[in-house]
């Protein structure tokens, strides 16, 4: 008999990396107003909360790593990206995108103080329940 029980059964975290740790958490904590969830100790790591999915913001160097920012954004979800938008370039955010219309939601791109890409993310269009995966 072949177990067909998923070998992963979901996300605890997401990595993002961090050369100014001081920076990074105030960015995540207090700019974006994410719950902190628990420090690693002494050592550069924290994570907040956003919605379903834990953020760890990690200073490379002190676990192991060289630094590099992420490639791609980190899709976090808003109710209206305009508003979102607006309230985050009023603290200073940097955006790297217009806010653009992807044919099913609204998205606008902008940096955490490392560089790390973060989008603003709302759907409007229902999620594709097509064929399953092979």
């Amino acid at each position: 008999m072949t177990d067909t029980t998923p070998l992963i059964t979901g996300v605890d975290f997401v990595c993002i990396p961090a050369q100014d740790f001081d920076a990074m958490t105030a960015f995540y904590g207090e700019t974006l107003g994410l719950p902190f969830v628990k420090r690693y100790g002494s050592r550069p790591g924290a994570e907040y909360q956003a919605g379903n999915l834990t953020l760890a913001i990690m200073r490379t160097e002190d676990f192991g790593g060289t630094f590099s920012r992420n490639a791609m954004p980190i899709a976090l979800q808003v109710d209206d990206v305009a508003v979102a938008r607006e309230r985050l370039e009023a603290k200073g955010v940097r955006f790297v995108s217009d806010t653009f219309d992807s044919g099913v939601c609204w998205q606008a791109i902008c940096l955490d103080p490392d560089g790390n890409p973060l989008s603003l993310h709302h759907r409007y269009a229902p999620k594709d329940e097509g064929p399953a995966a092979p």
